[in-house]
């Protein structure tokens, strides 16, 4: 028996191709379910696409999955269940609350943390060993949008509209700090309560100052109902800016009537070049039958990268963490390298893109070498 078994592995190692796949365990915590669960489904998209990926490299993945439902105390549960079975690494949350929550968690347990998209700056300024980010922070979101509009114009005055959670509130921050390096005045900040059902008076206020700017952060719900209600009220800057999130996704490009000529940060689209981003783009619309966000994006590339980090280093927690250190990586999302810098740790540097929706597609408008697209610019008169 044992004779048998030498010569099937001799004989799998003799032929250029074939292998026995590699097997790991690898957790994914995610918002499937809650208000969060339009933007989580993305992400659970882009995981499927990279398990495929990753079986056709010889590496077989048991994925072991745990909705949070948007809420950090179930985010935390579920990243101390995960490292009770042995898990490799983890990839997730979605949520800024929910990563940063987790991310102590990942420390204690000594379990690699991957997270793919969430934005709050701290999750990756806590010195913490077996934390990494592979998207952008929150600081980017903001300079990127900020920079885009100052090529655009010359504007004098900004308002902030933001949701009170982790990623709303810091996001706003760093948007605050950098515009008042730029010379630009707040004349409006109002956090607000997501899900609201009227924004209507937050609005008139705003508008009762004349910004230049409008700068939202939002999910996809709450980023439809400001745009609506921006629409009803008259609002008119130069610019409506939409930090990431909701501001991003199909399902707000598609309410053309408020959505039009909204620019937004994004970490991915389709038409960048980066290697294989078109093609994922035309794979994920092929098996889903809608196109990807960036979420999705980021959550493939992650998956890709724990599970391969991972394999190579037979599932050992210890030397996967030093793997994810010492690696770089180059696809969908273009170079990958999880660096210290700026007061960040295991942080990767990613390539911000600013677009506008116009006709309701997603165009790349910033910066000019990824660009698809002129930016439109000012913010057209409300039909």
């Amino acid at each position: 028996m044992k004779r048998g078994i030498v010569l099937v592995l001799a004989f799998c190692l003799a032929l250029p191709g074939l292998s026995l796949a590699a097997n790991v365990k690898i957790g994914f915590i995610n918002s499937i379910t809650g208000p969060e669960a339009p933007i989580g489904e993305n992400l659970s998209n882009g995981v499927t696409l990279a398990i495929e990926d990753l079986k056709k490299k010889g590496i077989n993945v048991q994925l072991l999955k745990e909705d949070d439902t948007g809420k950090p105390q179930i985010s935390m549960s579920a990243m101390e269940k995960l490292a009770g079975q042995g898990v490799a690494g983890v990839v997730g949350p979605y949520t800024s609350a929910c990563a940063n929550a987790v991310a102590k968690l990942a420390e204690k347990y000594k379990v690699p943390l991957l997270v793919p998209v969430a934005a709050k700056q701290e999750i990756t300024r806590q010195h913490l060993k077996y934390v990494y980010r592979l998207n952008a922070p929150a600081d980017q979101y903001a300079s990127s949008l900020i920079d885009a509009a100052l090529a655009m114009g010359k504007p004098k005055t900004i308002a902030f509209i933001y949701e009170n959670t982790d990623f709303g509130t810091s996001t706003t921050k760093s948007a605050k700090e950098y515009v008042a390096r730029k010379g630009i005045r707040v004349v409006a900040d109002e956090p607000y309560s997501q899900g609201a059902p009227d924004y209507r008076s937050t609005l008139t206020k705003i508008k009762a100052q004349k910004p230049d700017l409008v700068f939202m952060v939002s999910y996809v719900a709450d980023a439809i109902l400001l745009m609506r209600q921006s629409r009803e009220i008259g609002l008119q800057p130069q610019a409506f800016l939409g930090g990431g999130a909701g501001f991003t996704t199909v399902q707000f490009a598609k309410e053309k009537e408020i959505s039009n000529n909204v620019f937004s940060t994004t970490q991915w689209t389709e038409d960048v070049n980066w290697p294989g981003a078109r093609n994922f783009f035309n794979r994920y619309k092929s098996k889903f039958g809608k196109e990807p966000t960036y979420h999705a994006a980021c959550a493939y590339e992650a998956m890709l990268i724990m599970a391969e980090t991972a394999s190579k280093n037979g599932g050992d927690r210890e030397k996967t963490r030093a793997g994810l250190k010492s690696g770089s990586w180059k696809g969908i999302m273009g170079d990958v390298k999880f660096e210290d810098y700026d007061g960040f740790t295991n942080q990767n540097r990613h390539q911000m893109l600013i677009l506008q929706i116009q006709n309701g597609q997603i165009e790349t408008v910033f910066p000019t070498r990824f660009a698809s697209k002129k930016p439109i610019f000012p913010f057209p008169k409300w039909k």
